[in-house]
């Protein structure tokens, strides 16, 4: 899973002025490492101005089109994103590694749901994804859309998601909300907040009718829509988020006291690939992660914010403490596993596996 592979870019199509979605040829031999889930992402890798340059975009195609396929929306300041829409081709070789995330949930034919999504921008990447393979493989489940963007401009798979509501007009709808265009309906003005999504709970959404809800978009967007889904009545569990690492604040390490005679170093060993490396850190200077990559062990990464869960592993023994975990559902914290870019060691001897999925 750690490894990375030379994929040539089949296609490069303009989606909106400031969006590309790139479409790799992905061939036969490397098509079991690249089965991916719906609502799962890439982490890609280039070198850009001699700099080795990662970052994690999600999978934008469904399940069943045989395709991979992710969006790259340039974001201010953004190194990679804006390398890419103005030099990726039809041709070129991107580094890239096997599909991860778990912003999904288990389909089954027989199922009859109704699942409901807020996107804002490029928050609609991943649920593209979900919603398409969702409807193919439920032909009784229904999906509710809630999408936010600046304006009509801005909307990203724009003829795509018109072309699937044509497809199921009876069990796909699909709304538009504008921050920077009116639109004659005043619940579809605005940004998607707290507040709007109670209003649309009151007067369009019955939450009783929905089975799981799917949150996808800058940080404030997707802790208030949360609030207002739980506040209604549904119930955590059945709520999935996904954020990208563009959307939150930078976090700044804040080191701890340490206690008179307590030892500082501590010996890490680290799992991947089914081999094992160790190395010695300070308990509180740096991330296991900048701790191993600075040792010259390959480890695996991406945004190193805390977002992407590229850099997941499972703690076999020892303790850490996390700063920060955006990308882990309670239940793999529970059961050991810790984001590497954020977890600092706190016992003398740490072992973290990378290769444990489950």
């Amino acid at each position: 899973m750690s490894k990375f592979y030379p994929l040539t870019v089949a296609r490069v199509k303009h989606e909106t002025r400031d969006a590309i979605a790139v479409t790799f040829d992905v061939p036969p031999e490397l098509k079991p490492q690249f089965a991916y889930q719906q609502g799962q992402h890439l982490t890609l890798r280039a070198m850009i101005d001699g700099e080795d340059v990662r970052r994690s975009y999600s999978i934008c195609s469904a399940v069943q089109d045989d395709t991979l396929r992710v969006a790259i929306k340039r974001v201010g300041g953004g190194l990679f994103s804006s390398w890419a829409n103005e030099h990726l081709k039809p041709g070129a070789t991107l580094e890239v590694m096997p599909p991860m995330g778990h912003f999904n949930v288990p389909l089954d034919a027989q199922s009859e749901r109704h699942y409901l999504a807020f996107a804002a921008g490029s928050g609609i990447t991943p649920i593209l994804s979900i919603v398409k393979t969702t409807l193919l493989a439920e032909p009784k489940s229904r999906f509710t859309i809630v999408y936010g963007n600046r304006a009509s401009s801005s909307v990203i798979f724009r003829d795509e998601l018109t072309d699937l509501k044509d497809t199921y007009m009876d069990r796909l709808k699909l709304v538009y909300v504008m921050s920077r265009e009116q639109q004659d309906i005043e619940l579809f003005n605005g940004r998607i907040t707290e507040e709007k999504c109670g209003h649309f709970l009151k007067h369009w959404i019955d939450i009783r009718d929905i089975d799981v809800a799917f949150i996808c978009g800058p940080e404030d967007m997707m802790h208030g829509v949360s609030r207002a889904l739980q506040e209604a009545g549904l119930a955590k569990e059945k709520i999935r988020i996904e954020l990208f690492a563009a959307s939150i604040p930078k976090h700044e390490h804040k080191p701890r006291k340490v206690e008179a005679g307590q030892q500082h170093l501590t010996e890490v060993t680290v799992i991947m690939d089914g081999n094992a490396a160790s190395f010695t850190m300070d308990k509180d200077k740096e991330s296991l992660l900048d701790a191993g990559l600075r040792a010259g062990i390959d480890m695996r990464y991406s945004c190193k914010g805390g977002v992407c869960s590229t850099c997941r592993c499972k703690v076999l023994d020892g303790q850490v403490e996390m700063d920060v975990n955006y990308a882990l559902e309670d239940y793999e914290v529970a059961r050991g596993f810790v984001l590497s870019c954020q977890s600092f060691p706190i016992t003398d001897k740490v072992v973290v596996d990378f290769d444990i999925a489950e």
